[in-house]
């Protein structure tokens, strides 16, 4: 099954998105911090948060997507994580937006004070510009089995990080001037 993305300006329109058309801007529900953009799934507890962050003093690409997983990680306060794959997808559209360092994770993570660890998949992807000094993160929250009764099967992960994968590569930076 298909995820069905939505093109969803971000940032006032500064960046644009395809994002899934089941998920709504969480600003409607409560207060977000200025830098974060905060999208839930009407249907699940999935999550897709886009961050612009102080760029991380980490030449090599891979090894700053590991900073900022491992940072999401213990924002979460995960159990334990893993990483389960980094790639490189260059942008070939000719805007400026930099290419998307993806990184492909898990988080064993006790949701909401509850005893159950639930096995988050994390797909997380980077943008960085050096002359602004910002990485701007994306990460989608997957749940994939949780204490609440979620279970996802193997195939429902595979389609949602290949929708992840079309988000990431749809991410296009129209104001460069958000990074000031």
């Amino acid at each position: 099954m298909m995820i069905k993305l939505v093109k969803t300006e971000l940032f006032g329109g500064a960046i644009i998105a395809d994002f899934p058309e089941t998920f709504f801007d969480a600003s409607l529900l409560r207060q977000i911090p200025d830098n974060q953009e905060v999208y839930l799934s009407s249907d699940s507890d999935d999550s897709i948060v886009l961050e612009t962050l102080e760029r991380v003093p980490r030449s090599d690409s891979t090894e700053a997507a590991m900073f900022h997983f491992e940072s999401l990680a213990q924002d979460n306060e995960a159990d334990s994580f893993s990483v389960k794959e980094v790639q490189m997808i260059p942008n070939d559209r000719g805007d400026k937006t930099p290419s998307a360092i993806i990184l492909t994770g898990q988080q064993d993570v006790k949701k909401f004070n509850k005893i159950s660890v639930d096995d988050v998949r994390i797909f997380l992807a980077i943008y960085r510009m050096e002359e602004k000094g910002v990485d701007l993160v994306l990460s989608f929250n997957y749940p994939m089995k949780a204490g609440d009764g979620v279970v996802r099967t193997e195939e429902q992960y595979i389609t949602t990080k290949q929708a992840f994968h079309s988000i990431a590569t749809s991410l296009c930076i129209v104001d460069f001037d958000l990074f000031k």
